[in-house]
């Protein structure tokens, strides 16, 4: 089964975390399911960038992002050749190691 390593985040995960995730499971849901409360501020339909992250390890690995990602990505803080919206990002056979940015674009978020 396919890892995913998260980075360091002051506020997520600040010491990282390592965790298992079945293919074809998104990296938000592998997140939420494991203690990272990643954003998601339209319920995972690809309507936002909160739960933007940059695959720093294995980007090749899962399917190229389709066009509305890469609209929505076009918004988001901090974008890199490697940033997918972790909504629309499915684990695939390989490891992962994942950076949540430090900021996140959310207008209406209850946490501030």
């Amino acid at each position: 089964m396919p890892q995913i390593i998260f980075l360091p985040h002051n506020e997520l995960c600040p010491e990282g975390k390592v965790i298992e995730a079945e293919p074809g499971v998104t990296v938000c849901d592998a997140a939420l399911a494991n203690g990272i409360d990643i954003e998601h501020a339209c319920e995972k339909s690809c309507a936002c960038t909160t739960c933007h992250v940059i695959v720093r390890e294995g980007f090749d690995s899962m399917e190229e992002s389709d066009e509305l990602e890469d609209d929505m990505l076009d918004k988001a803080w901090g974008l890199e050749p490697e940033s997918r919206l972790s909504c629309q990002a499915v684990v695939a056979d390989e490891d992962l190691v994942v950076e949540i940015p430090r900021y996140t674009l959310n207008q209406v978020s209850e946490r501030h």
